[in-house]
């Protein structure tokens, strides 16, 4: 065993060795004077990146999530409302992205539930529990987890259940549900563990999921069970139907048959062509499983650029806080060149990434355009959720390169993949663990 304990004739070696480095006081001056991305940036990135692209959707505003991490909401629901203008000529007609976020509030806490019970014979400290109470009250999500609340609940107009300072900032109310649910959590482990009954255990679980309802109500208000879809469309032309309920709104309005889109994902560090579900993450019972498809960059690509040229936008995960300007709306994996800085080498593989996680997929946004040269792609047009602010008002361009790197996965319509492709699908999925 090696002795790692550090004295002062390691400081010094320490010292000695950084007073080498020949250019150690101007980029020390630098650094302490810039900041670290300032110095690390690539100022002729942004030259490369005009905002021209050869196959666009044409979109409206963009929406803002504000301090919440309902992105993957706002993504599906972007997805949803694109539709709705191109059918029904209103350009920036926009979903309550608020109405889906209060019924993944009792949903979540619904299947928390389960799972606890479930696993109530087990230690607290076993890696199973502990990844169910890692926050079991946050507000991020997946594709399908969207997928399964609006089939089962509709959506709804922005104005028919509006944004609140809660929902503006969900922070308080995610804390206020991790410290409740995990209460929730020894109570029911207590009751499981000292042989109350069925009954005694059901109905306590009841109890307790009123509660969450209360605590969601407060905060965010209960959704009505109908409205009035009321709007008038870019020609002028005022339409009304009154007293319609959330689902018959989706069922009605909405010709997207959200079944017929999969999930492609590139994990390198796991087997391609191969699918792929955690149960553990789903946040509807009897719901969607999120899941995916492993595939290449390439079909993650292919399959994408179809459906824009269909004129259909495109759900997409990925990392954002990794290579961004956020301001300026940039995402390339050159931006920012740290190895250098530094001089040392930082390089790693993306599936080296995922094990070590130094890559963890943390925001959805939308694909609307693409710019292909000799027919392959080079950059992107992104609508993110993060309002008129940022990018060029909302919407960011993605470098090509930054697509490999740092996007995980993409909602398209089984119909752009090949035939060989789409009976994967139908092969056995491999059930991932909870804490995958």
């Amino acid at each position: 065993m090696v002795d790692s304990k550090l004295t002062k004739q390691d400081f010094d070696a320490m010292r000695e060795q950084y007073a080498k480095y020949p250019r150690a006081k101007v980029i020390q001056r630098s650094i302490m004077q810039n900041g670290i991305n300032n110095t690390a940036k690539d100022n002729t990135v942004p030259a490369k990146l005009n905002r021209s692209f050869s196959v666009e959707v044409d979109t409206g505003k963009v929406s803002n999530q504000k301090r919440s991490g309902r992105c993957w909401l706002f993504a599906l629901l972007n997805t949803l409302r694109h539709d709705f203008a191109k059918r029904y000529d209103v350009k920036d007609f926009e979903l309550s992205q608020s109405y889906l976020f209060f019924w993944d509030k009792i949903e979540r806490a619904n299947i928390f539930f389960d799972n606890i019970i479930a696993t109530a014979g087990k230690p607290v400290d076993d890696r199973e529990v502990r990844t169910y109470l890692d926050g079991p009250g946050s507000d991020g999500g997946e594709w399908a987890m969207a997928v399964a609340l609006v089939q089962k609940y509709g959506v709804m107009p922005t104005y028919a259940f509006p944004e609140s300072k809660v929902t503006d900032d969900t922070s308080d109310l995610n804390d206020v549900l991790d410290l409740t649910m995990r209460r929730d959590a020894k109570i029911l482990r207590d009751m499981v563990n000292g042989d109350a009954s069925d009954d005694e255990i059901n109905a306590k679980r009841d109890e307790l999921l009123r509660e969450i309802f209360k605590i969601a109500g407060y905060a965010c208000g209960v959704p009505r069970e109908t409205f009035d879809l009321e709007y008038r469309d870019d020609k002028k032309k005022y339409h009304l139907d009154k007293d319609i309920t959330p689902k018959e709104f989706f069922d009605k309005y909405f010709e997207i048959d959200l079944d017929d889109y999969v999930v492609i994902e590139n994990a390198p560090n796991k087997k391609f062509k191969q699918n792929y579900i955690n149960p553990a993450s789903d946040n509807v019972v009897g719901g969607r499983h999120v899941g995916f498809l492993n595939m290449p960059m390439d079909v993650l690509k292919q399959t994408a650029i179809a459906q824009l040229k269909d004129g259909e936008t495109v759900w997409f995960a990925n990392t954002v806080t990794t290579q961004s300007d956020r301001k300026n709306g940039i995402l390339d994996a050159d931006l920012y060149h740290y190895d250098q800085l530094f001089d040392i080498d930082m390089d790693m593989t993306k599936g080296q990434k995922y094990e070590y996680l130094d890559s963890i997929s943390n925001h959805a946004m939308t694909l609307t355009g693409v710019d292909l040269v000799d027919d392959k792609p080079t950059k992107w047009k992104v609508e993110n959720s993060w309002g008129e602010k940022v990018g060029e008002k909302g919407y960011f361009v993605m470098a090509n390169n930054w697509m490999d790197a740092y996007v995980d996965e993409v909602i398209v319509n089984k119909k752009y993949l090949t035939d060989g492709q789409r009976q994967l699908l139908d092969q056995q999925p491999i059930v991932l663990k909870p804490w995958e």
